[in-house]
């Protein structure tokens, strides 16, 4: 591991309406120790009141990936995209040369947990566009965002690639790395790797081509990036 990052070491939001743990910098929240890692910018791990959210805003030239974890999220956009995004659906968004959207808890009485992720394009000033599904899980990993959208998985402009990992309490998976590195968010449950143990909203950088091995110490829901060198 050549990068840990720990839940309750996290920046933190806190306006009421929305509760925030920042894995980078971001907004108002600034650590140059924690900037991203690789092309990965952004992951806000956000709880929004009933009925509440994020008014129209404008993004440039970034791959947004929301991944809701409990409850529903409404979202429209300039394009004219107008969905809910309910819990286990991976949305992206493409922001390219510009696009105005809003976000918006689904629920006039129960709150809303997500993920956002950003990750840098490797393409800027492309059109923006919207991609939205339902993915099952396969297996103990499965593909959620890609370069090219294999196995059912979303499309991004980038050679990274996101996964959903699944184990069962006392199930084990190997990670491996095949590019430049690998990060894991932990979003439910607990693991051990190489004798160290780690939580909900804990999270680890390791280094290319090497094996190792995780134990779900409690049934484990993480996200797996696949990340180029930076």
């Amino acid at each position: 591991m050549n990068y840990i990052r720990k839940s309750e070491q996290r920046g933190t939001v806190n306006l009421g309406w929305l509760q925030s743990r920042h894995s980078f910098s971001f907004g108002s929240y600034y650590d140059p120790n924690h900037m991203g890692v690789s092309v990965l910018r952004v992951i806000n791990d956000d709880i929004i009141s009933p009925a509440k959210g994020f008014g129209m805003h404008a993004h440039r030239d970034m791959e947004i990936i929301t991944y809701v974890t409990n409850g529903a999220l409404k979202h429209e956009d300039s394009m004219g995209n107008s969905y809910v995004v309910p819990a286990g659906d991976v949305q992206r968004m493409s922001a390219g040369q510009g696009i105005m959207h809003s976000e918006f808890n689904a629920s006039d009485t129960d709150t809303v947990k997500l993920l956002q992720i950003w990750i840098e394009p490797n393409v800027k000033g492309t059109l923006p566009s919207y991609e939205q599904k339902t993915v099952k899980q396969k297996g103990a990993l499965t593909s959620l965002v890609t370069p090219n959208g294999k196995e059912g998985s979303l499309s991004i402009q980038q050679n990274a690639s996101i996964y959903r990992l699944v184990l069962a309490q006392g199930g084990s998976f190997v990670l491996h790395t095949h590019q430049g590195m690998g990060y894991l968010h932990i979003i439910k449950g607990a693991l051990k790797l190489e004798g160290s143990d780690f939580y909900a909203g804990d999270a680890f950088a390791v280094s290319n081509g090497h094996a190792y091995e995780i134990k779900a110490t409690k049934p484990l829901e993480a996200l797996w990036f696949s990340l180029p060198t930076s």
